[in-house]
């Protein structure tokens, strides 16, 4: 496996790349702006294709590389389905896998430093972003942050994993790199309290000065959503109700690019074919599934996923494959739902 740990010294942030093999797909944690060429090169060097990136919550210390990444790879964008964030391509929930070729995180909610914060279980390790720090917690005075919900994040959820499991911070100031759950529960001097009460107290009474970069980086964050207005001005976006209007048209072929675990969890539409969005690339090319059945049935291609993200890319991959009369469904199946259209389950 592929498993590299990076940092950024301005805001004292652990970002983290990992693949199951070299040539193979990528998932970058907790991306820093300022540091995309740095990623961009190692994954170059690598061989590595990135499909993910991930944000374990709302960051208040650094503006996000997410929409850097989705802009210069392609790449899907997640977070929890808690995110203030206006569009990332993916939101997970509380036992949802994360997943790339050879690699399977679970998702596991653990609210508290703020109302969006999650942990990533990978076999040995688990990704704490600001939940459980090394020899510290995440702080809980800003961002919906609640002291109370962090104590159940951390001691009923993190701190039940195996002891010998590797704890990845998204954060340390002090130069440590990696510990272990058994080496927190012991260690870890915000976790020798008696009680939940006695946890709030101590965090409540912390009175730390806000982050340098709160004011900056926080509404940053929350707009790292592509622009889908230019394929509206190029015509190349539905509205929901344009789409919902042309269902079941012999002109149109439909594609859902989400992931199968998406579709049996938010339904999809009738009719359409599944074309994950991670092989875009290779259904489009010449002999790809999805230039074939363009081209036999004479029909246009509208994509759709779940908020219009990884669709938009879809139509640009389309246009720069040759296929220049490609669509989408703006706003994705999210909109679609929002707009009274129907959804097939099962």
């Amino acid at each position: 496996m592929i498993f590299r740990q990076l940092f950024d010294s301005v805001s004292g942030t652990y970002s983290y790349v990992l693949a199951s093999r070299a040539g193979g797909e990528a998932l970058i944690i907790d991306p820093v702006l300022e540091k995309v060429d740095r990623y961009c090169q190692l994954l170059r060097e690598l061989d590595l294709k990135l499909v993910k990136a991930v944000d374990t919550h709302l960051h208040a210390d650094h503006v996000t590389g997410l929409g850097e990444l989705r802009d210069r790879t392609h790449c899907i964008t997640i977070m929890g389905e808690q995110s203030k964030a206006d569009v990332v391509a993916m939101r997970l929930a509380d036992g949802d896998k994360l997943t790339i070729e050879g690699l399977c995180l679970d998702a596991i909610y653990t609210p508290g430093h703020t109302d969006d914060s999650y942990s990533y279980v990978m076999g040995d390790r688990v990704f704490t972003g600001d939940t459980l720090l090394i020899r510290g917690t995440g702080r809980t005075d800003f961002q919906n942050g609640d002291a109370r919900a962090q104590y159940e994040s951390i001691f009923n959820r993190l701190l039940k994993l195996p002891e010998e499991t590797l704890v990845y911070p998204a954060h340390d100031y002090k130069g440590d790199t990696v510990s272990t759950i058994g080496e927190e529960k012991r260690h870890n001097p915000r976790l020798q309290v008696r009680s939940a009460d006695d946890y709030v107290a101590l965090m409540n009474n912390l009175k730390l000065p806000n982050p340098k970069m709160m004011d900056v980086a926080v509404p940053a964050n929350m707009h790292v959503g592509l622009h889908q207005d230019t394929l509206e001005k190029q015509g190349l976006s539905l509205s929901p109700r344009e789409a919902i209007a042309r269902l079941g048209r012999p002109d149109i072929l439909l594609v859902d690019l989400r992931e199968a675990s998406e579709r049996t969890k938010h339904g999809t539409l009738e009719g359409a074919l599944h074309a994950p969005y991670p092989s875009i690339e290779e259904t489009l090319k010449p002999g790809g599934m999805l230039r074939e059945v363009a081209a036999a049935t004479g029909r246009r291609i509208v994509f759709f996923c779940a908020y219009g993200e990884r669709s938009a890319m879809a139509v640009t991959a389309a246009k720069d494959a040759g296929l220049a009369n490609a669509a989408h469904i703006a706003g994705g199946i999210d909109a679609w739902k929002k707009a009274g259209g129907p959804v097939l389950h099962g």
